[in-house]
């Protein structure tokens, strides 16, 4: 069997320990004769994966039985609605971050649903940055404040996340999560997109706190309410079961690979590797992000011309590496290295990198 070395950025590699054993248990799951993917989700043995998932997310973040985990579906984009219907009131506004492409997409989004306000933007700038907290004007009494911690587009992380006093603090993780240590416990609500860094697309990650839980509107769809699902320990429809159970796999193995502690030092000098190839190149690799602002996550820059953007994807790809392209809005070149990637991937990147840069610059 070939492999290509994957830098796409979502759905994105997963780990190869992950996929062997989802091979194994493939047509058989530990004895019962069937595929997870044949199950009721009121099965003894799918019961067992959810609660398990649950209780190791928690245990990776680092929160407590005041939090709940929900698995749902809608991805990110839904959860653009999905947060403001259950927790924007009316007459009250809430407060949006916007530092990218999709904290864009999470305002326009919300403010369908009821009124907002933009308390930060570095739009004006080429989203080259996250603000710094004196740009940040946040609302006496905001419903909540939202964030996007990484944006996988322009290549923007937040380091450290902003000091917002008592208000509930919002923030779409779908592409740093779990890829490093945080104070989970300063979030009253986090959702996440499985398809980066967490299992195959289709099933949603949502880490609510129980008190925070208990205010959300409950004059929306059913289905919209993330009460419902938490009442229901996220089996109130038929859930996305295959996805859940890939999703427990990898949770299993960030904690055998030494939990978020070490994934943030490997994820740290998997991006070292890239930037320092891109700051060594004299401006050849022109990166988008400000340096004290850059996605360990996304890294993505731009080359003298066009036409030897297109080049360099021609030629890495001839050389093994796949998705590489920047975001079809604003082309150039785009390496995602989420927490399955190794380090020494991201050193054949920089290789070629190094090299393409001597030839052609």
């Amino acid at each position: 069997m070939s492999t290509v070395l994957n830098f796409n950025a979502g759905p994105s590699m997963l780990p190869p320990a992950v996929l062997q054993q989802v091979q194994a248990e493939l047509r058989d799951y530990r004895g019962s004769g069937m595929s997870i993917m044949e199950m009721s989700h009121r099965s003894k043995e799918y019961e067992a994966i959810n609660s398990h998932a649950e209780s190791m997310f928690k245990q990776l973040l680092g929160v407590g039985e005041g939090y709940r985990v929900l698995f749902i579906q809608g991805g990110a984009s839904m959860a653009f609605a999905q947060v403001p219907m259950n927790f924007l009131k009316p007459g009250d506004t809430a407060d949006y971050l916007i530092t990218g492409a999709w904290a864009e997409k999470a305002y326009q989004e919300a403010a369908t649903v009821g009124s907002v306000r933009e308390a930060a933007s570095t739009k004006e700038g080429g989203y080259r940055c996250v603000p710094r907290p004196a740009e940040i004007r946040l609302s006496p009494n905001a419903s909540y404040v939202h964030l996007t911690s990484n944006e996988t587009i322009q290549g923007i992380q937040w380091h450290t996340y902003p000091d917002v006093g008592d208000r509930p603090l919002v923030v779409d993780m779908s592409s740093d999560i779990l890829s490093r240590p945080v104070d989970a416990n300063r979030f009253a609500l986090i959702y996440a997109g499985a398809q980066k860094n967490l299992g195959p697309a289709g099933v949603t990650a949502v880490i609510v706190r129980e008190s925070w839980l208990g205010q959300a509107s409950q004059r929306i769809p059913t289905m919209l309410r993330y009460a419902t699902h938490a009442k229901n320990n996220s089996l109130y429809n038929t859930p996305p079961t295959f996805g859940v159970y890939v999703l427990d796999l990898v949770l299993e193995w960030i904690s055998k690979s030494g939990g978020l502690e070490a994934l943030g030092e490997r994820n740290h000098s998997k991006a070292e590797l890239l930037y320092e190839a891109i700051d060594r190149s004299k401006n050849f690799y022109r990166g988008h992000a400000e340096p004290e602002s850059r996605s360990m996550m996304n890294v993505t820059f731009r080359l003298p011309s066009e036409t030897l953007e297109k080049q360099f994807l021609a030629e890495s790809q001839k050389a093994g590496m796949v998705g590489l392209a920047g975001h079809r809005s604003v082309g150039g070149i785009r390496a995602s290295i989420y927490n399955a990637m190794d380090v020494g991937t991201c050193q054949t990147l920089a290789s070629f990198m190094n090299d393409f840069s001597r030839r052609n610059g």
